[in-house]
């Protein structure tokens, strides 16, 4: 350890009030009599310095992780696997009184607390407390505490980065989330691990980047990620988007717009969230956001935070979506299967991609303001839970487009055609989206004497169209439709060979 991280580190042992969940007095209360210490680190003690709500508990104790984490999880009679046995890592997995909580319990990193601390990423996560003892007591070698009040972020030491590259991405992340400054050195070395992060798998490089996506601002911390070489090599595809030029008031690349898109998507998600504040209304494009969106504000919240595979939120997924969807679709597969990402996150991005322009091709209203029932419909049938997705995206790029030349009036327009779009999905979707059916292919055949084939499929669909535009009622309407609508085409046993 160094002079100056001895200097820093000075007021280890010292009191200080930290703002505790009750899972750690109950875990407290459980490891009182436990004979090995037990130290809480890591987030968890950054978190309650700087009262943010618990999320995890992270865990470290000189002995075996994995056998205490296997008896903390019988106390708490929870569940309980080995997160990493090489390393002795254990996960308990507990249904507390305020929802899942996550305890990992690590065996030390080194020979001491010490010098396990000096082996984190950085001295905002390199303190402890013994959770045996008094809760006020922090122990802080590497004077994390004097750079959290300071808002610096700093590498524990010269070797933090370079023996694991994805602290660079998450320094990144974490700079924006509690908004602090990245100490010089700290961002030299993050800098230059920008090649050997290639090398970190694929499966770690997902989650830090879905975590950084994930964040309120999560374009400032892409746009640091680009300045620092980081985000080239997590998506190498962008290159192409950078020497595209842009189409859009501010003349930018495509990238700038893509990055100018993902700020006013995070916007927009903020506006229809129950975290927004007061102040949103007051500005002219996302007042009118809260004005003709609010009533489906509880149905958009349960969409946009939900979760794929491990929990993956999917309000990273949509900044993905955001962030690739102009990069094409082949890109977007080779991406999704070189970075882990489950069968249905790679099919939710492309479909977002297939369909982006969507919503911008055509309005969905009239100028009577009737809605195109029929376009609706095969909006939905096409995008399905996406369409919410690829709604957003298309506002936000909009947005994004029109900068400051943007039109009131074209604006209220555009949001009255998204108003419409949910108005169907969330109110009207047993008799727009999803009609119950009149007929099945089998009463279709015997009725008009045709065989299987790909006709009955054509004509099922248009029925449905039809049911949609409210033109086709009953089944009579459906069969005399069926009927009419072969009288205009050549048929065949084969089937239909004329226009459609």
């Amino acid at each position: 350890m160094s002079k100056d991280d001895e200097e820093r580190g000075a007021d280890s042992g010292v009191q200080r009030v930290l703002a505790w969940d009750d899972i750690i007095y109950e875990l407290q209360d459980l490891l009182a009599n436990e004979e090995q210490p037990v130290y809480l680190v890591g987030g968890t003690v950054r978190d309650a310095f700087m009262r943010r709500p618990l999320k995890d508990v992270d865990m470290a104790t000189p002995q075996s992780g994995v056998k205490l984490a296997r008896k903390i999880a019988n106390l708490l009679k929870g569940d309980f696997y080995a997160l990493d046995a090489e390393r002795d890592v254990g996960r308990v997995l507990y249904e507390s009184a305020r929802g899942k909580i996550i305890i990992d319990v690590a065996r030390f990193r080194a020979n001491n607390l010490n010098s396990d601390l000096l082996d984190r990423d950085f001295t905002i996560n390199a303190m402890a407390v013994d959770i045996r003892g008094d809760l006020t007591a922090l122990i802080d070698p590497l004077g994390g505490e004097r750079d959290l009040s300071q808002k610096i972020l700093r590498r524990c030491s010269p070797l933090s980065i370079q023996h694991d590259p994805i602290r660079a991405l998450r320094g990144v992340r974490q700079s924006v989330a509690f908004n602090l400054r990245i100490e010089p050195e700290t961002l030299k070395d993050m800098r230059a691990s920008a090649d050997s992060l290639a090398a970190v798998s694929p499966e770690r490089l997902r989650d830090e980047f879905y975590a950084l996506l994930n964040l309120s601002k999560g374009v400032s911390a892409l746009r640091i990620a680009d300045t620092l070489g980081l985000l080239k090599v997590i998506v190498p595809e962008l290159d192409l988007l950078r020497a595209t030029a842009a189409d859009s008031a501010a003349g930018n690349n495509a990238l700038a717009h893509t990055l100018a898109t993902i700020d006013q998507l995070s916007q927009l998600l903020a506006t229809v969230s129950f975290r927004r504040t007061d102040e949103t209304a007051a500005q002219f494009t996302l007042g009118t956001v809260v004005m003709t969106f609010d009533r489906y504000r509880r149905q958009l919240v349960d969409h946009f935070e939900s979760t794929w595979a491990n929990d993956r939120p999917h309000r990273a997924l949509l900044l993905l979506a955001a962030l690739l969807h102009e990069t094409g679709v082949e890109t977007i597969d080779s991406w999704g299967i070189r970075m882990r990402l489950s069968s249905a996150e790679i099919d939710r991005l492309l479909t977002i991609a297939r369909h982006h322009h969507r919503f911008m091709e055509k309005p969905f209203v009239n100028a009577q303001d009737t809605p195109d029932l029929r376009g609706i419909h095969r909006y939905w049938r096409d995008t399905r839970e996406a369409g919410i997705d690829i709604l957003f995206i298309a506002l936000a790029s909009y947005l994004a487009e029109k900068g400051a030349a943007l039109d009131q009036d074209a604006w209220l327009r555009v949001i009255q055609n998204g108003e419409v779009l949910l108005r169907a999905w969330f109110d009207q979707h047993d008799t727009v989206i999803n009609p119950p059916p009149l007929v099945d292919g089998r009463s279709l055949m015997k009725s008009l004497a045709i065989p299987a084939g790909r006709t009955v499929g054509l004509l099922l669909e248009l029925i449905r169209e039809g049911q949609a535009a409210g033109e086709i009622i009953t089944v009579e309407d459906a069969l005399n439709f069926a009927r009419a609508y072969l009288a205009g085409n050549q048929f065949s046993q084969n089937g239909l060979s004329g226009g459609h």
